[in-house]
């Protein structure tokens, strides 16, 4: 790849859909989410650190801009599916930094999502109280 290419990648998590571009930076390594900066976006300081974990892993915090596109879902899930594109991405601009991300689990798509409710009961699993008489 060339350096001043972009490089873009899908990460999903839950309902989450989240496109993610990377751009090498010139030193600041910005992530901006929908527009606004990560710290904004998400009031949670866990789901910043969700999302730079990829980048910790492989010693490349602060040498991309991150820009993302999210939809769907709450917050965690949000910043779930950012870190799996940030991995998949990362694994397209160098293909060398895989076995990091694999080892760390970044690049599996975690595929658990909300159990349907069923009919005749409360929930996916909770049944209405039962009465013997």
């Amino acid at each position: 790849m060339t350096t001043t290419q972009k490089v873009q990648a899908t990460g999903r998590r839950k309902s989450s859909v989240a496109r993610v571009y990377l751009r090498p930076s010139n030193g600041e390594g910005q992530i901006i989410v929908n527009g606004q900066p990560g710290s904004e976006y998400f009031e949670r300081l866990t789901a910043m650190m969700v999302i730079q974990q990829p980048l910790e892993v492989t010693e490349t915090k602060g040498s991309f801009d991150i820009h993302c596109n999210v939809c769907g879902g709450g917050k965690t899930g949000q910043a779930e599916a950012i870190r799996h594109g940030i991995s998949r991405a990362l694994e397209r601009y160098n293909p060398d930094l895989r076995p990091a991300l694999k080892k760390g689990g970044f690049l599996t798509r975690d595929a658990r999502v909300k159990e349907r409710k069923k009919y005749g009961q409360k929930g996916a699993r909770a049944r209405f109280q039962f009465s013997k008489r």
